[in-house]
C-alpha cells in the first residue's frame, strides 16, 4: 500500500472532470465524519477543500465527472497510473452523466448554437464514463452520491475490503420504509423497479416517482417497465425521456430509450407509430 512519507497514513486524492461538483460537496458535507476521515488518511489532493498538494502516488483516488475532451483522456490515464485504487463517484463518472445527452445529438450543431466561436472549442462527440478509458476498482452511483455510501467506500478502501453497497432496486428500500408503492397505488410513473438503491427511496417517500438517479440496478428489466408505462397511457416520447436523464448513457437505460425512439420513427409509408 502506498502511504504518505510525511504522515505514514493512506493518501486520498479527489479529482474533477466534467461535472457540477455535487459529489465532491457530498464529501465536504460529511462534516463530523470528515474530521475522523481526515485523521485516518492524508488528503493529498482535493482543490475543492484545500490548496495543499502532496505528490503521488496515491492509495485512493476519487474521480468525479465524465470524460468530454481529448485532454481528459490523457489526464485520467495519468491518474490511473499513480493510484492504487480508483473509485468513480456519481452519475457523471459512472455513466457519462446528464451531459451524455450529447451522445444522442449532433455536437457540431450544439457548438454552433451555443458558442460565438465554436472553432475555439475542443470537445469529444460523446460524454463517456471513466471506465470507458481506464480500469476502475469501484463505481459509486448517484446524482449526487449518498453520504453514507461514500463513507462506507472510503472505510472499505482503508481497511482493504469490498464496500458493502447494495445493488438491488429502490423498491426494496420502499418496502423497508413502509412506503406505499406510488406506481401501484396511484399509477405514478416510477423508475424504482429498474433503479439501484441508495437514495433511501427519497422521491417515493414524498409520493413522487423515482427518477433513476442511481442508474440501473443489477438486473433491470427496462423493457418490461417501459411496456407497462405505455399500457398506462404514457407516450413513446415520454418513456424515452424518462430513461434519458442522469444516467442516459448507462447501457440498460440507453438501449431502452433507443427502442422507444425507434418506435417514434416514421414508417416506410411515411406514417407515424
Amino acid at each position: 500500500m502506498y502511504t504518505s512519507a510525511a504522515h505514514g497514513k493512506p493518501t486520498l486524492a479527489v479529482w474533477k472532470f466534467a461535472s457540477c461538483d455535487g459529489c465532491q460537496l457530498t464529501l465536504l458535507n460529511c462534516e463530523d465524519e470528515l474530521m475522523a476521515l481526515a485523521g485516518a488518511v492524508t488528503i493529498a489532493y482535493f482543490p475543492e477543500a484545500t490548496r495543499a498538494v502532496v505528490e503521488g502516488p496515491y492509495d485512493v483516488s476519487l474521480v468525479e465527472g465524465s470524460v468530454t475532451t481529448p485532454e481528459e483522456i490523457e489526464r485520467i490515464g495519468r491518474i490511473r497510473e499513480m493510484s492504487r485504487l480508483v473509485v468513480t463517484i456519481g452519475a457523471c463518472a459512472t455513466s457519462g452523466g446528464i451531459q451524455a445527452l450529447r451522445n444522442f445529438g449532433d455536437v457540431a450543431e450544439f457548438r454552433s448554437i451555443v458558442y460565438a466561436h465554436p472553432e475555439y472549442l475542443s470537445t469529444l462527440s460523446r460524454s463517456t464514463p471513466i471506465s470507458a478509458h481506464v480500469s476502475v476498482d469501484f463505481e459509486l452511483r448517484g446524482c449526487p452520491i449518498d453520504k453514507n455510501q461514500l463513507l462506507e467506500v472510503l472505510a472499505a478502501s482503508i481497511q482493504g475490503r469490498r464496500p458493502r453497497v447494495p445493488t438491488y432496486s429502490v423498491c426494496v428500500e420502499c418496502k423497508r420504509k413502509g412506503v406505499v408503492c406510488v406506481a401501484v397505488a396511484h399509477g405514478t410513473p416510477c423508475l424504482g423497479p429498474v433503479t439501484q438503491a441508495g437514495c433511501g427511496a427519497l422521491c417515493p417517500l414524498f409520493a413522487r416517482g423515482c427518477y433513476g438517479c442511481f442508474g440501473p440496478q443489477d438486473t433491470p428489466n427496462t423493457s418490461s417497465l417501459a411496456d407497462r408505462l405505455l399500457a398506462q397511457g404514457m407516450a413513446h416520447e415520454d418513456v424515452m425521456r424518462i430513461y434519458r436523464t442522469f444516467n442516459a448513457a448507462s447501457e440498460p437505460f440507453r438501449q431502452e430509450s433507443e427502442r422507444q425512439e425507434h418506435a417514434l420513427a416514421p414508417t416506410a409509408e411515411g406514417e407515424g407509430p
